[in-house]
């Protein structure tokens, strides 16, 4: 039985059973984790599967003049020549694939690299394909258990508890015009000009920056920014240099100095919400009592982040301390967004604000390639590690992350579903569970010391979702909101 067959609802009972190519199979290394593969099917083979489609369209096609079934198999072949080709291609490469994948232990990490537009079939001779394809590197996995890790611990004081409280509320502020001389907490609206070496190099209009310690561009970061800016008024300008990234895009351009001249046009500042009942129900409370509570579960949620996020770091480093193994800088690339997709999701997950999320993903875009080629190793040895030990993502488990998603960014269920699956999120998020099931089996067989944790970090960055150099990939942040500012 073929597989165009059994789509088309053929009885598996009455179909004939699918005869095996006699396939040749070549497979050589042509890189890490690359393989050249190349495949001859004989002659015989792809005219036993001519015939099957023949039979196929005898059965079905429409041809004036006879009945279904009944037309002659010359006109049939005359007639529906292009047909019959777009579906031998088909059946040939399908079949010959998945034989080839049964019978050779390759273990892709992605669909192989084959032109198939650009692929015909002989109507006599064998035919012969080859592509490359990307693999899982081959490594022995190390030992996983017994591990001793240092565990951040302690209560939450009362002065990191209203320090927090504070950062949360001021996250659902909104600005409010004013007339006077820019302080730290403010927000100043400003166009922007980037010169390099005198030269103009881009510009940006009308940008809305929160005056902190530190400014972070998608490729840059300027610190000291809120006191480079403490006291300008509406109609003045300051000037500051950054750095550009060591993994910005444009090469010619990394570890450069580049000039940036704020052109201030308004100061805001932000007015605090009304803790009333509208304000309360974001978050299904009905006082502030209530909501002071779930602010400290959100609290302790960052505090077990880091723990989580530390005893990872360990088990990581430990784990991948024999991942001596190269990657092609081609995965590389293409993994970058995953990874920092996967760190945004923990962040969302935790109960970050939408700044400090922001602000963490560029900070992240600037080590994107050292930080991805790491991450894909972590990832390649734990993914052996849950296969191995038979771990794997529910739907369960899933459901529930993106209720708790629900509850602390105050966005419904069904919103924050819809996005994840549009922009393909939901399956970074079913890859990272799986992945902290393994890093939990790991920890439920390690030992720990107990060390004091650092206060929870207060917020001073403020991210620009805009790259100096440009062609940097839009951020994964929703700014729906931020647009009404």
């Amino acid at each position: 039985m073929s597989a165009d067959e059994d789509v088309q609802g053929v009885d598996v009972e009455e179909a004939p059973v699918e005869q095996k190519l006699n396939l040749v199979v070549e497979i050589k290394n042509i890189g890490p984790c690359r393989k050249h593969v190349s495949v001859t099917v004989p002659e015989a083979d792809i005219q036993t599967l001519r015939e099957e489609s023949l039979d196929e369209f005898s059965l079905q096609a429409q041809v004036p003049g006879f009945r279904v079934g009944h037309a002659p198999r010359p006109l049939l072949e005359k007639r529906f020549r292009s047909e019959l080709a777009d579906q031998v291609k088909q059946k040939v490469l399908l079949q010959s694939l998945e034989q080839m994948s049964d019978n050779n232990d390759i273990d892709p990490i992605n669909q192989p690299d084959i032109d198939i537009e650009n692929l015909e079939i002989p109507d006599s001779g064998d035919f012969r394909y080859e592509f490359d394809v990307e693999v899982r590197p081959e490594f022995e996995i190390p030992d996983y258990k017994g591990f001793t890790i240092d565990r951040p611990s302690g209560e939450i004081s009362d002065d990191e508890f209203q320090a927090f409280r504070q950062q949360f509320i001021e996250s659902y502020g909104s600005p409010e015009k004013v007339d006077r001389a820019a302080a730290s907490g403010d927000t100043v609206v400003c166009d922007l000009t980037f010169r390099h070496k005198g030269e103009e190099i881009r510009e940006a209009r009308g940008v809305s920056l929160r005056l902190r310690p530190s400014l972070r561009f998608q490729d840059a970061v300027l610190e000291g920014f809120d006191k480079l800016m403490e006291g300008v008024s509406a109609g003045q300008s300051k000037t500051g240099e950054l750095k550009i990234s060591l993994s910005s895009s444009v090469v010619e351009m990394r570890d450069e100095t580049v000039e940036v001249t704020f052109e201030v046009r308004e100061v805001r500042q932000h007015v605090l919400p009304t803790l009333d009942k509208e304000f309360l129900e974001q978050f299904n409370c009905e006082t502030e009592a209530d909501l002071d509570e779930e602010i400290r579960s959100a609290m302790k949620r960052q505090v077990e982040f880091h723990q989580r996020q530390t005893a990872r770091e360990q088990v990581l480093e430990k784990i991948t301390e024999s991942a001596d193994w190269d990657l092609p800088e081609s995965l590389v690339e293409r993994q970058t967004e995953n990874a920092l997709r996967r760190e945004v999701l923990e962040m969302a997950q935790a109960g970050f604000t939408r700044e400090q999320v922001a602000a963490r993903e560029n900070q992240i875009r600037q080590n994107a390639i050292e930080s991805t080629r790491q991450a894909l190793k972590e990832h390649f040895v734990l993914d052996r590690i849950a296969t191995k030990e038979n771990i794997e993502c529910e739907q369960s488990d899933i459901e529930a992350e993106l209720l708790m998603m629900s509850f602390q960014n105050g966005e419904p269920l069904r919103r924050i579903r819809a996005r994840m699956v549009k922009s393909g999120m939901i399956e970074n998020l079913e890859a990272q569970l799986r992945e902290r099931k393994a890093i939990d089996f790991i920890l439920q067989h390690a030992s720990f010391n107990d060390v004091e944790r650092k206060p929870v970090a207060e917020d001073n960055a403020t991210a620009v979702r805009l790259a100096v150099c440009g062609n940097m990939a839009s951020s994964l942040i929703d700014d729906t909101a931020d647009s009404a500012e």
